[in-house]
Parts: C-alpha cells; structure tokens; sequence
C-alpha cells in the first residue's frame, strides 16, 4: 500500500491534536501554541500546513463526523438482519468499549457549539447531520418493515434519536458524573422498540389486499375442443 504524502500525514496529525485540545479545553483555548504542543511540533509548522486554527477547525468536522460511521461499518459486518444492523448503528454511536472515543464525542459538541457563531461550521455541520440523519431514517424504516409495522413514521422517529443521540453526547462531556455509566445506547434501543410497538401493524394491511384480491373474478378456463 501507498503511503501517504508527508503534507496529507502533518495535516491529520494536526487535526488529531486540535481534537484533543478541543475536547479538553473547547475551542477558545485552542490555541495554535497548544495544538502545536500537543502535535509535538513547531508552531511555525502548523501554519505552514493551516492559515489559523480556524482552518484546523473546518477540517476536524469532517474527521470527527467519520468517526462513527467508520465505527458503524466495522460493526456492521457480520450484521444479517435489518434489526442488528440498526443495533450496529446505534452501538457505534452510543456503546462503550472497543473503538468508543470520548475525545471524538466531546470535540463534536464543541463543533455544535460553534456552529452557532460560525456559518461556514453551521454548513458543515448540518451536512454532517443531516448525512446521519438520512442514513437513520434508512435503517429505521427497513426496521419497522422488518417487525411488521409502518414505516411513515421513520423521519420522526430518526429525528427524535439523533436529538437523543445529541443530547447524550453533551451530558457526556460535560457532566459525565451526572448519568448512570453505559445507559445511552440501551435507552435508545428501547426508545425505538416501544415506538415500533405503538407503530400500526402492516398486517391489516395486507389482509385487505387479500380479501380485495380474493373478490376479484376467477380467470376463465379455456373449452376443450378435442375428443
């Protein structure tokens, strides 16, 4: 395999120290000087490869939102079901344990918190969500098929998971001590399962496209013309 070009591994580098920096002090603390302290290089150097820390900032979006995703396709792998791929998706992005990543969560809320002030971080970070978003709605309507309910209400059910989703991110960051260790992907499995249970079921459905085809008129048969 290739390696890469030294300027492509300095720049991922760089973004890897301003995402500890954020996640330790957020972004106003985040100064050059740290993030070349936590890089171990020459400040000088991380001007070379960005304008400001601002630039850093726009790049790290990118990298902290593949964080999950990356996560999700390892655990999806061996996934057969539309059930486990949707409990894939939700570990990867709420589960403690191999490849979770507390830097990850907490530079993100950061992220959220300047893309209030930032429009171009509000840009990337609306495409970012709405990318998860989409690819939730997916994942939960082919889950609602698969128990037999309806999937109209798929939008709104990813909608009120990836609020969740937000909401655990920011109580993990900032008041970790205040929630009870490894409560989030759980509650957001039974989140959706007793959402699913209130769903209608396409049973009914089904049942009167039965009974509608079994009135449908029986097809002639043709008349016998030999011996």
């Amino acid at each position: 395999m290739p390696r890469k070009p030294n300027t492509e591994t300095r720049r991922a580098e760089i973004i890897a120290a301003m995402r500890k920096v954020m996640a330790r002090t957020g972004y106003g603390q985040a100064t050059v000087q740290a993030v070349a302290r936590e890089a171990g290089l020459a400040p000088g150097l991380i001007h070379y490869h960005f304008e400001d820390k601002r630039e850093i900032l726009i790049a790290l979006i990118g990298s902290v939102a593949s964080v999950a995703r990356e996560r999700y396709a390892r655990m999806a792998q061996g996934a057969r079901s539309a059930a486990e791929r949707l409990r894939a998706y939700i570990d990867a992005r709420l589960a403690l344990g191999p490849g979770a990543d507390p830097d990850a969560v907490a530079a993100w809320v950061v992220i959220g918190a300047e893309a209030i002030r930032d429009a171009k971080v509000r840009e990337l970070y609306q495409q970012a969500t709405s990318a998860d978003m989409a690819l939730l709605n997916t994942l939960l309507a082919e889950y609602l098929q698969e128990q037999g309910r309806s999937r109209q209400a798929a939008a709104l059910l990813a909608a009120c998971l990836c609020a969740f989703m937000e909401g655990a991110y920011q109580l993990a960051s900032a008041a970790p001590k205040a929630m009870p260790k490894g409560y989030a992907a759980y509650a957001a499995m039974q989140l959706v399962e007793r959402f699913a249970a209130g769903e209608p079921a396409l049973r009914r459905r089904a049942a009167r496209a039965s009974a509608r085809g079994s009135r449908a008129p029986a097809p002639r048969t043709a008349r016998k013309t030999g011996p």
